[in-house]
């Protein structure tokens, strides 16, 4: 795998996550002014702008290289989201151990 394969896969699973937090981020937006406002509409566009990017980007990827080897990747994208979730948005994780769920 060359350089620009492995830095195409990285842009593409990273704007899908940035997109995740923006989208979060907008939606959190929403409970004090609504959904017409500027704020509201710009994080929406910035959100959906990137799930585009990593939407084409991922297809382009598809068509050079096996999905077996692509999806290991792509499901880096929950672990992503959940500890920047914790880190930038201040959510908290928990877990119940008991019930074996998270």
């Amino acid at each position: 795998m060359s350089f620009l394969a492995f830095f195409l896969i990285v842009v593409s699973l990273l704007s899908f996550v940035a997109a995740q937090l923006i989208l979060k981020r907008a939606m959190e937006a929403t409970r004090t002014t609504g959904f017409r406002n500027a704020q509201f509409v710009s994080k929406v566009t910035g959100g959906i702008l990137l799930m585009t990017i990593s939407f084409f980007l991922t297809l382009g990827l598809l068509q050079r290289f096996d999905l077996s080897y692509l999806y290991p990747f792509q499901g880096l994208s929950v672990i992503f989201i959940t500890l920047l979730a914790a880190v930038v948005l201040k959510e908290k994780l928990t877990c119940d151990w008991r019930l074996a769920r998270c």
